[in-house]
C-alpha cells in the first residue's frame, strides 16, 4: 500500500519586502516538498502581487493569499499557519513574534529580532507564558569560516577567550544603502548597532559561549548625512535620487532593478516608502562610525567597530586567550567609487572572497587553518535547510538560533546606543535577570 505523503508545515510570511524572497523561493521551490507557503502579509498590495507574479512565472505556484498588515489575526484564524515568518521593518518585529506566538505558531524571525529593551522583554514572556519557539536567522553562524572559528575556541585551541577584536568594515555600496533605507532612521531599525551588528555580537556570543555583561560604546555620523557633507564643501538639495540627472555618485537608479521597481518604486503611492533617499540628506538619526567595549560574564573583553563608508568590505577578527591567539581575516570585495554619467550608478569591482585563519599557539610554531572560499552569505543554503527539512542532518555546531539568543544580540545593541547617547557604561541587568 502507498504511504501517504507527509503533511508539510505550513509558512505565513510577514514583511514582503526583499528580504522575504529568500523565503518564498525555499519554500516553493528547494524545500516545497516540506513546507507550503499559505499567506503573504504586507501593508503593500503591491508587494505581495509581485511575488504572486514571481510564484506563478518562476514556479508554477497558484496564487497565495495575501492580507494588510492590520488583518494580520484574521490571516492566522483563516489560514492556520504552523509557523510564521517575521520580515518587516525592525521595530515592528515584536507585534507578530508575539501575536503569533499567542495564536500556538512558532516562529522564525529575521535578525535583528527587535530594537529596544521593551520590546525584546515582551518577545521574552511571551515565549515564556506560550511555550512556542522563535528562531532568529543568524545566517552567519552558517559560514564555513566562522563555524570554523567557533569549532577551534569550543576544542580549546586558545584556551580559555580572554579578549576579542573585531572589525567590521561596510563599504561603498553596501553601506550606503543603510542610508537610503528606512534603516537611517534609528526609531525603526536601532541604529546600525542593532540592525547590522546584532549579526556581529551573536558571532561573539557564539563563538566564545558567553553573554555580555557591561558595554560602552561612542559613534559619530561622520561620512553620510548634510552636516558630514557640508563639512567637506558638498551640498545636495534634494531629497531622493529619482528624477535627478547628474546626482551624486551614491545614486540609486530603482528603474534598473526589476526587484528594486516591483517591491518598491510602483508601491510608493500605495506606502508611501521611498527607497532611494539621498544619503547626503536630512533626517539621518543612525551613525556610520561605532566603537564598542563590553565586559562578558565570565569576564572576556570585546573590542568592536563598525564604519560604514570603507573602500573594501570584510572583517578582522582575533581572540586572543590563555593558551594562544586566532585570527581571521576576511575580504568580501572592493568598491570604488567614480565619476560616471548619470544614471550608470556606482560601479562594484567584485575581486571573491579570500579568507584565512591562523592559529598562534602559545608555546608552538603558527599554522593556517584550511577553510572553503566562501562570502559571509555562504552558509545562506544551509540555514535554510536546517528551517524547512525535517531530515536535515544534526548541526553539532548550535547554530540554530533561538529567542534567548536574538535578546543577547540585541541587548548589547541597545545598550551601545544608550552609552552613545549618555556617555556612561551601561549594564545589561535585563538580560541577565532573564538568563
Amino acid at each position: 500500500m502507498t504511504q501517504p505523503a507527509p503533511a508539510r508545515t505550513r509558512y505565513a510570511i510577514v514583511g514582503t519586502g526583499s528580504r522575504a524572497t529568500m523565503y518564498v523561493d525555499a519554500i516553493c521551490g528547494t524545500h516545497a516538498r516540506h513546507a507550503e507557503l499559505v499567506a503573504l502579509c504586507d501593508t503593500s498590495s503591491v508587494r505581495v502581487a509581485y511575488h504572486n507574479q514571481r510564484l506563478a512565472g518562476q514556479f508554477r505556484h497558484g496564487e497565495v493569499p495575501g492580507y494588510d498588515a492590520a488583518e494580520f489575526g484574521r490571516m492566522l484564524a483563516e489560514q492556520s499557519p504552523d509557523v510564521v515568518i517575521v520580515t518587516t521593518v525592525d521595530a515592528y518585529h515584536h507585534r507578530y513574534i508575539v501575536a503569533a506566538l499567542e495564536n500556538g505558531c512558532d516562529v522564525v524571525s529575521e535578525k535583528p529580532m527587535t530594537t529596544d529593551d521593551d520590546k525584546v522583554a515582551a518577545i521574552l514572556a511571551a515565549a515564556e507564558r506560550t511555550g512556542r519557539r522563535v528562531r532568529v536567522t543568524f545566517n552567519y553562524r552558517y559560514s564555513p569560516a566562522y563555524t570554523r572559528l567557533r569549532q577551534l575556541v569550543a576544542d580549546g585551541a586558545i584556551g580559555v577567550p580572554f579578549l576579542v577584536d573585531f572589525s567590521w568594515l561596510l563599504d561603498t555600496s553596501h553601506g550606503a544603502d543603510y542610508f537610503r533605507r528606512w534603516h537611517r532612521e534609528k526609531p525603526l531599525s536601532g541604529g546600525l548597532l542593532v540592525h547590522k551588528a546584532s549579526h556581529h555580537f551573536d558571532l561573539v556570543n557564539w563563538w566564545i559561549g558567553d553573554w555580555p555583561e557591561t558595554v560602552f560604546a561612542m559613534g559619530s555620523l561622520s561620512f553620510y548625512g548634510r552636516d558630514a557633507a557640508a563639512a567637506r564643501g558638498e551640498s545636495y538639495a534634494y531629497s531622493r535620487y529619482a528624477g535627478q540627472p547628474g546626482a551624486d555618485p551614491f545614486a540609486l537608479d530603482l528603474e534598473r532593478s526589476p526587484m528594486l521597481r516591483g517591491l518598491y518604486r510602483d508601491a510608493e503611492e500605495e506606502s508611501g516608502y521611498v527607497r532611494d533617499r539621498n544619503v547626503f540628506g536630512d533626517n539621518i538619526s543612525i551613525e556610520d562610525t561605532m566603537a564598542v567595549t563590553a565586559r562578558y560574564r565570565r569576564g572576556a573583553l570585546l573590542s568592536y567597530s563598525l564604519v560604514a563608508y570603507s573602500p573594501w568590505e570584510g572583517l578582522r577578527v582575533s581572540i586572543t586567550g590563555s593558551k594562544g591567539r586566532v585570527e581571521l581575516y576576511e575580504r568580501h570585495r572592493e568598491h570604488v567609487i567614480e565619476r560616471e554619467p548619470a544614471g550608470a550608478g556606482p560601479p562594484g569591482a567584485e575581486t571573491g572572497p579570500p579568507q584565512s585563519i591562523r592559529l598562534f599557539p602559545m608555546f608552538a610554531a603558527p599554522a593556517d587553518v584550511a577553510i572553503p572560499s566562501s562570502g559571509p552569505h555562504a552558509g545562506d543554503a544551509l540555514m535554510l535547510e536546517q528551517i524547512f527539512d525535517p531530515g536535515a542532518p544534526p548541526d553539532p555546531d548550535g547554530r540554530a538560533a533561538t529567542h534567548l539568543d536574538g535578546a543577547a544580540a540585541v541587548l548589547l545593541g541597545t545598550a551601545a546606543n544608550q552609552s552613545i547617547a549618555t556617555g556612561v557604561p551601561v549594564s545589561l541587568g535585563q538580560l541577565h535577570a532573564t538568563l
